[in-house]
């Protein structure tokens, strides 16, 4: 798989950066990490074309991602989730956008990545 410019939507900083770190070992670049929904918002309005996949976890910080997932959804862009609750703790509109369980392994992350960069 090429190289793809990746947007990682996490509130919990050690998490975000073990992602981050798991995802340049696979050769991606990283273009961005928003830590709350406001910040994932203004990221993929502000840095809309700069990135080929995002990867979302549901709940930041009490609050769900859901209206960044839509925006992506909107702007065409292929996403994941990311998340401790499963396929369980997403929204019935997005139950057919892979998502990735926690705790997850390197491998595991290669493959939800490709999976979600070619189901655009």
């Amino acid at each position: 798989m090429s190289a793809l410019r990746i947007l990682v939507v996490e509130d919990e900083m050690m998490i975000a950066m073990m992602i981050e770190d798991m995802l340049e070992d696979l050769g991606h670049e990283v273009v961005g990490v928003a830590q709350s929904l406001n910040s994932a918002m203004a990221m993929a309005e502000d840095k809309a074309g700069q990135y080929d996949v995002a990867i979302l976890d549901i709940n930041l910080a009490g609050e769900q991602s859901f209206p960044v997932a839509q925006r992506l959804m909107d702007q065409g862009v292929p996403f994941m989730f990311a998340t401790g609750y499963g396929a369980l703790g997403v929204e019935e509109r997005f139950r057919s956008v892979f998502t990735l369980n926690k705790p997850f392994q390197q491998e595991e992350l290669s493959k939800a990545v490709s999976k979600a960069a070619n189901a655009a």
